[in-house]
């Protein structure tokens, strides 16, 4: 029988010497808090400086674009102007000019986006808290349909556009709404994905307490789901929001011929006909920037807890 000396515990006095050289060692190869906020810090302005150097061409003059490079401006803040941005509003609503082509991208993306969360929450609420066979399979598929991609579909939704069209006298194809149709129907299965997970964290036994008290299920989603599901909803309205903002492939397609264009389509034509005139693709981009910042911004305080609640199950 084999007898444990004291000394060789795990807590004994002999051990703790050897812990703490452990935890002098990692100290000592641990990067101090200064060194670690500069590298942060000077990764997160090299990641910046592409944006800063397209913010400063936009502010730049026309003159100005053969003579020097856009960081002589950092040492000569005098040359900076809002020329170029007067210019492109100053069009109006010419049809494919910049504020018409903005005007068009917010008519897409707004009720794309609307119309995706609203419809993702309805359908995750019927999907978790529902009472109808066949639930799971169907949350299933709609999984599925998340590997499918979008080039896949472009040509099979034209030709059911078309088939639309001469069945009801209206062809979608080539219009606003057959693009806000295409991305409502591809935002779905993530929309509902993302509120499926979160509404799954919300005791069944809120809803059941409103049931007994003669509540129904509009006023459960209205007055418990959907206050409760508010940073998830704001997390998917962003998602949706910037996907819409920055399409360039389906709105080139399904637009055709119309004479309005996405904001993305007019900075793709002057890169193919203009591609001389580096303030136009420049003011163009930071204005294209500018709208989704405004959005993340508002709803940045629900962002990160509706991404780890959807995510994180």
């Amino acid at each position: 029988m084999s007898v444990v000396s004291p000394a060789t515990k795990p807590g004994s006095p002999a051990t703790k010497p050897v812990n703490l050289e452990r935890r002098s060692l990692l100290s000592a190869i641990r990067p101090s808090r200064a060194i670690l906020n500069i590298v942060l810090v000077v990764s997160a302005v090299f990641w910046l400086v592409p944006t800063i150097g397209l913010a400063i061409i936009s502010l730049r003059p026309e003159s100005l674009f053969q003579q020097s490079g856009w960081w002589t401006a950092l040492t000569a803040p005098s040359q900076l102007t809002l020329s170029n941005y007067q210019t492109l509003f100053a069009q109006g609503l010419v049809a494919r000019g910049v504020l018409d082509s903005l005007i068009t991208s917010l008519e897409i993306t707004v009720p794309a986006t609307l119309l995706v969360t609203i419809i993702s929450s309805l359908t995750a609420y019927s999907l978790v808290f529902g009472r109808w066979p066949g639930r799971s399979v169907v949350f299933l598929v709609i999984v599925g349909l998340l590997v499918v991609p979008i080039q896949v579909a472009l040509i099979p939704v034209v030709q059911e556009y078309r088939v639309f069209g001469d069945l009801s006298g209206f062809n979608p194809f080539g219009t606003i709404p057959g693009v806000v149709i295409f991305h409502v129907a591809f935002g779905l299965p993530f929309g509902i994905f993302l509120m499926y997970n979160f509404y799954s964290g919300i005791p069944k036994e809120m809803l059941e307490a409103g049931r007994i008290d003669g509540a129904g299920e509009w006023q459960l989603f209205r007055r418990v789901a959907l206050p409760l599901g508010l940073p998830a909803a704001a997390s998917l309205m962003i998602f949706q929001f910037i996907w819409v903002w920055n399409d360039l492939l389906v709105a080139l397609i399904f637009l055709g011929n119309n004479k309005h264009a996405t904001l993305t389509i007019f900075l793709f034509e002057q890169t193919r006909t203009l591609a001389a005139n580096y303030w136009i693709i420049s003011t163009g981009a930071m204005i294209s920037i500018f709208i989704p910042l405004i959005v993340f911004f508002s709803f940045q305080r629900y962002f990160v807890r509706g991404v780890l609640a959807g995510a994180v199950k």
